[in-house]
């Protein structure tokens, strides 16, 4: 018998070492996998600024501003902003142009007043010209993607954040976004019908 529990205590040492020796790898791991996961971002030409950053242009005073080798800064693409409304209410962009590079985020901003002296459902429906440009023009952030309920002379501000893919062809160097805003019908009666009951 004292043979076997001399050999169960060499074999649980032996056990224990192995796995400190695992939870000190692991944790190097970790440790390191910071700097390495930097390192092949850099490599790659990754951009690893935060979304915030890049939709506010804020970025730390102590880190130095770098130059994106997402964005294609040999060429610049115009964007023209159209807004058509269909009812009587006022819709339009705060400005009518942007010059963007290819791969550089952009805001610009939509204003929309009900006119009306009644309650509204409303929607905008997007639409590109040209055409190829609809597959290299992607939106991050887009009023069009929801339906809105607006008061009587209510106004409203909305962001379209986007970027213009930098494979969009060489030849295309003016984009038209153009959105129609109109009203959907019988939403808000509905709604109305619903609350009441």
């Amino acid at each position: 018998m004292p043979v076997l529990s001399f050999s169960l205590g060499r074999d649980n040492r032996r056990l224990l070492g192995k796995l400190v020796v695992i939870v000190v790898a692991m944790f190097g791991f970790g440790y390191a996998l910071v700097p390495m996961y930097r390192s092949i971002c850099e490599a790659l030409g990754i951009n690893v600024l935060s979304l915030s950053e890049r939709l506010t242009g804020v970025q730390s005073a102590a880190l130095p501003r770098e130059r994106s080798t997402q964005i294609d800064y040999s060429r610049r693409v115009t964007i023209e902003f159209d807004a058509n409304a269909r009812g009587p209410w006022d819709f339009k962009p705060a400005q009518a142009t942007l010059q963007v590079h290819p791969g550089e985020m952009a805001t610009v901003m939509y204003t929309f007043r009900n006119r009306q002296d009644r309650t509204m459902a409303a929607q905008a429906i997007p639409s590109y010209a040209p055409r190829q440009a609809t597959a290299h023009f992607n939106k991050l952030e887009c009023f069009c993607f929801n339906e809105y309920t607006l008061k009587p002379g209510e106004e409203r501000q909305w962001p379209v954040v986007f970027y213009v893919d930098p494979k969009l062809p060489k030849d295309v160097t003016t984009i038209t976004l153009s959105y129609t805003f109109f009203e959907v019908p019988g939403k808000v009666a509905q709604a109305a019908t619903g609350a009441g009951i």
